[in-house]
């Protein structure tokens, strides 16, 4: 196995900063059905925003860089990417995440999710062309996305407050820990890859995921900080409980705090 260098390191953490909106819609919304009981003790989504002050003006900062480098980048992406060779791309470095959910799967004891992960990689690299086709859910395995921050809520430790973080967004304490333990500590196939070419295969992978998400933008209204600051903790809240979710402590009666159903 090839190690990763601190310089290849740098660039795992600056790919997933720049992804900072997807972490709201940036991943599959429909609960696995029959999906696995979670414990009591899972911890709900803090809806605590005591650093409103300063989330707010790095929020302006994100949305700057955002506005002026990757969002054009992305646009010209969908303009010249055919679709069939944009929905591959896709498919391809969701692939490589199957790893990350059979790790967390087993650390939060759900045995068939693990399972699913593992299937889906299987079928995904050797009967789609290595990850390009999604044929493993047409064979009924359906992506159940798990990470080590939802492995964190699942053994029942508490999100912490909103934070809005430079180039990463929408966080808590909770979800930074488990980003930066799925990029450094958990295994990862991103380890097997070479430089250069793991710089090309992370840029293409920030701008793809920047490209997918130009769609949703249209589904964004009132207060954009509100909106993405409720959208982000409501999917956490929802995929740390497999979508399992009795009461919604995100609606307080306005129609800048409502979560839009569709994700």
């Amino acid at each position: 196995m090839t190690h990763r260098s601190p310089h290849a390191a740098v660039l795992a953490v600056v790919a997933f900063l720049l992804l900072w909106t997807g972490m709201a819609f940036g991943q599959s919304s429909e609960p696995a059905s029959g999906a696995e009981p979670f414990p009591a003790a899972a911890a709900p989504a803090s809806v605590e925003d005591p650093y409103e002050n300063w989330n707010r003006k790095v929020f302006g900062f994100n949305e700057f860089i955002d506005r002026w480098f990757l969002k054009p980048v992305a646009r010209s992406y969908r303009a010249v990417m055919p679709g069939f060779a944009d929905k591959a791309v896709t498919n391809f470095f969701n692939n490589l995440s199957e790893l990350r959910n059979f790790t967390n799967s087993l650390l939060q004891l759900k045995g068939e999710s693990a399972v699913v992960a593992a299937g889906r990689f299987t079928y995904n690299t050797v009967f789609g062309l290595g990850g390009l086709i999604d044929v493993a859910t047409a064979f009924e395995l359906p992506e159940q996305p798990e990470d080590f921050g939802q492995t964190l809520g699942y053994w029942g430790l508490d999100s912490g407050p909103y934070l809005m973080l430079p180039l990463l967004g929408p966080s808590t304490p909770r979800d930074f820990t488990g980003l930066a333990t799925d990029g450094f500590v958990m295994p990862s196939l991103w380890n097997l890859a070479e430089s250069p070419e793991v710089y090309y295969a992370r840029a293409l992978q920030i701008v793809d995921k920047r490209a997918d998400l130009i769609p949703a933008e249209g589904f964004i209204s009132g207060d954009n900080y509100i909106f993405l600051r409720n959208a982000y903790l409501q999917r956490r809240e929802f995929l740390v409980n497999d979508g399992q979710i009795v009461e919604d402590p995100f609606a307080s009666g306005n129609d800048d705090d409502l979560m839009l159903e569709d994700f």
